[in-house]
């Protein structure tokens, strides 16, 4: 099967948001591929996900200048979801490139170091048109009234 995510993270010490990611996908039995590919060192790497890439919905993990997010971003009609890393300055600094996008080029950004709401915002960009999570999710929010 395809991914339905694609998630890219600019370094492998995004690692520990990476999981918080993926748990939630995997909990909702959501298809997706991870990969390493920074905007900086290696932009060929990211084009080449990009254009190759059958998922419907690309999550960008990246701190300090979080280019990451908005490169996806200028690359696909698709959504893109930053998440803005705590690499320095307490992740203000990627937290504000992330969001602060040029107009006609929106990523939807959630909290620094927020990997599990980017999942989850995945999970309900995904639902829209699958029955299935849509199911998963309601029964998901029903829970956090518990």
């Amino acid at each position: 099967m395809t991914e339905r995510v694609l998630i890219l993270s600019g370094s492998s010490s995004d690692k520990p948001i990476i999981d918080k990611i993926t748990q939630v996908l995997d909990a909702f039995g959501v298809i997706y591929k991870y990969e390493v590919a920074s905007a900086h060192r290696n932009p060929e790497k990211v084009d080449q996900l990009i254009a190759t890439s059958t998922a419907d919905v690309f999550i960008g993990v990246a701190g300090m200048s979080a280019a990451l997010p908005g490169v996806i971003a200028a690359r696909t009609i698709k959504p893109v979801i930053g998440v803005p890393v705590n690499a320095s300055l307490d992740g203000l600094d990627a937290l504000l490139s992330t969001v602060q996008m040029p107009p006609n080029v929106p990523v939807a950004a959630v909290g620094i170091d927020a990997g599990k709401n980017a999942g989850i915002l995945a999970v309900q960009i995904l639902a829209i048109n699958d029955e299935v999570l849509k199911k998963k999710l309601v029964e998901f929010k029903e829970s956090l009234k518990k």
